[in-house]
């Protein structure tokens, strides 16, 4: 039987979704203008934060721009364009922009800051072992990602995460089922190699007795 036949009588069969989701990929992303932004629901806006970013890279990495540097350089024209725009707001006829505007709201601190707090949180539940999967995967991907950054700096590491974010969730949007088959599989490929290990490694690390508790 060819690999080609195999995948669709395997394709008749049900396969969950990813993460085992029940909302759609654009709820899970916040359902807002982040959402859009991360599948391309906006085209123009994600063209541009993506050269953008693209345009950082380059000037870092490849130019060799110094950070101090940059960061002056657009202080100083930024601080030229508002002084010009304040001075001959009466010739333009367009008022200069309003700070109150471009001051971060309270709801978006708070959702910062309840994203830092749900990091922290997990990070202890995972450090402190409850779940052993759990806590043999994390160890493993931050393993891999030291790993790579010895090869990689940390402004490319940086920049091939911000490509990831910007082009996997519309990829998985387009592609969803082929991926969450292909997911569902090696999950339980995963299941399965963790049940062997549970039972021929795990297991058999001694453990000392356990003291029981004198209730007074």
């Amino acid at each position: 039987m060819s690999k080609h036949s195999s995948y669709s009588d395997d394709q008749g069969q049900s396969f969950g979704r990813l993460f085992g989701r029940e909302r759609s990929l654009h709820n899970i992303l916040g359902g807002g203008k982040v959402a859009d932004i991360l599948l391309w629901k906006n085209t123009k806006l994600s063209a541009a934060i993506l050269a953008g970013f693209t345009t950082i890279w380059l000037l870092f990495e490849v130019a060799e721009y110094q950070l101090v540097t940059l960061l002056c350089h657009l202080l100083i024209i930024t601080m030229l364009i508002i002084f010009i725009w304040s001075k001959a707001a009466g010739l333009i006829d367009r008022s200069p922009p309003n700070i109150q505007e471009i001051r971060l709201s309270e709801s978006t601190c708070r959702h910062l800051f309840t994203n830092v707090n749900w990091f922290l949180f997990k990070f202890y539940e995972i450090s402190s072992g409850k779940d052993l999967k759990h806590f043999f995967l994390a160890v493993s991907c931050l393993w891999m990602l030291s790993v790579a950054g010895t090869y990689f700096s940390s402004l490319n590491l940086s920049y091939i995460a911000f490509l990831c974010i910007q082009t996997l969730p519309v990829l998985y949007e387009r592609y969803e089922k082929e991926v969450d088959y292909l997911a569902t599989k090696g999950n339980q490929d995963v299941k399965k190699w963790y049940r062997k290990f549970d039972s021929n490694v795990l297991n058999k690390i001694p453990r000392g007795p356990v003291k029981e508790k004198k209730f007074k």
